[in-house]
Order: structure tokens, then sequence, then C-alpha cells
């Protein structure tokens, strides 16, 4: 699994970094979990508002800090 959160490096981008580390280890799952920080990576996902959580090649959420809970669920 592939995790990437879409952010130029603000602080909601930093704070979805951290609750998807805990969510993967609070859930056991094996994932890869990548910070993307250049806008024309960012452009190919079409997404215009960040925070942006990647999984998969799919944009789950954007414009928010997803919790740690709702990670967890989607893991």
């Amino acid at each position: 699994m592939k995790i990437e959160i879409l952010g130029t490096g603000c602080a909601k981008c930093k704070t979805l970094y951290e609750n998807v580390k805990k969510a993967v280890e609070k859930s056991g799952t094996s994932a890869e979990v990548v910070k993307v920080e250049d806008i024309p990576s960012i452009m190919k996902y079409g997404v215009m508002s960040t925070p942006a959580l990647v999984i998969d090649g799919q944009v789950k959420f954007s414009g928010k800090v997803v919790s740690i809970a709702e990670i967890t669920g989607m893991l």
C-alpha cells in the first residue's frame, strides 16, 4: 500500500503526515508513507486545496486534516 500526503509543507500538511504515520502503526498495516511537496506532482492529482490524502493513487480527502481514527478506518 502506498499512502501519499500532498502539500507544500504547511502546518496542516505536517499534522496529516503525523496522523497517517500513527494510523499505519496503530493498524499494523504495511504501507509506504510519502510526502509530496512539489506543485506539479500535486496538480497531477487534480487537488486544488491541501493537505490531501492519497491511498494507492486515489484521492481520499483534500483541504482538511483527517483524524487518526478516520485514516485507520480507511486502511
